[in-house]
């Protein structure tokens, strides 16, 4: 991912669909840079064609030459996974 500072414009983008089994999907971004900090999420959900649904989501910030991202993930049984990470670009 590739979030610069000096392209300050903000989007944000919404989907979803039907797959050929029935199980459906749905998406969800949002991006934006202001005063040398630039920050991403996203938020995805699947419901498969007999119900279970798994669900994603995240953020990722960047400022002063570092990032931090932070996502869950949650299963059809009820599971989470957490993460979170900081690299340097």
């Amino acid at each position: 991912m590739a979030l610069s500072a000096s392209g300050a414009q903000a989007w944000t983008r919404a989907g979803g669909g039907v797959g050929p089994r029935g199980g459906t999907w749905s998406s969800s971004a949002s991006a934006g840079c202001a005063g040398g900090s630039c920050s991403r999420s996203h938020s995805r959900t699947y419901t498969g064609p007999r119900g279970g649904v798994v669900s994603n989501s995240g953020q990722t910030t960047c400022a002063g030459g570092s990032c931090t991202h932070t996502g869950t993930t949650t299963g059809p049984y009820g599971g989470t996974v957490s993460r979170s990470s900081t690299y340097t670009r």
